[in-house]
């Protein structure tokens, strides 16, 4: 870990960052504060079943994953002496360079030269307390890159340098990406869209995830401002339930009946 590189983000100010990225640019915020509680919920996890590798993903595309993963990132390393890495492992699309305004080799490079470790590779953002490894150079086959046995290998490293590792991975219905990473993290977040993911992709993402491993869901409702942070959440635990008779929307009614007791509204 010695030899990792703390960045200074460069050509701009932490304030010059998204404003949603609440738990960096407006750490004292109300809506930071909502993340707060989620990376409580995300502590008890770790305490309760060493849940160390959490994958961020979602049905589509646009249900705002990157920006969850990176304030849950965020918002876990304001404990001082916590160590998080905060993993773009959506080699299709990555965004969590962009938003951060990072350059440089990351994960797809380490992935293809296996002389390179995570810290090489892993941008130490000291500011922040917080270690970001983006998604680096493109790839022509960002299937077979996330097959790697060299993907495993440096998750694994993750885990034993890092207390927290929280990965923005690809939406689950158009490609099949996540579910390639199923094996080598302990759970998933599920980010939905309210009042714009429709109920059928929910539903589908449920199905290709381990119920095992659905941790929960995010539901991101952009549509209410709330004191120039644009997006509300809610959020709790997921219960699966297994159902043969076929019926998805009855399914989908228990889940939530579950889900209910549970559920928090962060607005």
């Amino acid at each position: 870990m010695s030899r990792a590189m703390d960045t200074v983000l460069p050509g701009r100010h932490p304030q010059a960052l998204d404003e949603h990225l609440v738990s960096l640019v407006a750490p004292a915020s109300f809506g930071a504060e909502q993340y707060r509680v989620l990376r409580h919920l995300v502590e008890q996890m770790r305490r309760d079943a060493d849940l160390r590798l959490l994958a961020v993903t979602s049905p589509a595309v646009a249900d705002g994953k990157t920006t969850t993963a990176i304030n849950l990132a965020g918002s876990l390393a304001q404990t001082p002496d916590a160590r998080v890495l905060l993993v773009d492992a959506d080699v299709r699309r990555g965004a969590v360079g962009e938003q951060l305004g990072l350059t440089g080799p990351g994960l797809v490079d380490a992935i293809l030269d296996a002389r390179l470790v995570l810290a090489d590779v892993a941008r130490h953002l000291s500011m922040f307390n917080l270690w970001v490894l983006t998604a680096g150079q493109t790839t022509s086959a960002p299937y077979e890159v996330l097959k790697s046995p060299r993907l495993g290998e440096l998750l694994a490293d993750a885990r034993r340098q890092y207390d927290y590792v929280v990965l923005d991975t690809p939406p689950l219905a158009p490609v099949p990406d996540a579910r390639v990473l199923a094996n080598s993290v302990d759970g998933f977040l599920m980010v939905v869209a309210a009042h714009k993911t429709p109920r059928r992709l929910v539903e589908a993402a449920l199905d290709a995830l381990d119920p095992a491993k659905t941790l929960g869901l995010v539901f991101n409702a952009d549509d209410r401002p709330l004191s120039g942070y644009y997006s509300s959440y809610t959020y709790g635990r997921y219960v699966s339930e297994h159902s043969g008779d076929g019926h998805q929307a009855g399914r989908w009614r228990s889940t939530l009946r579950k889900f209910g007791d549970l559920v928090r509204r962060l607005s």
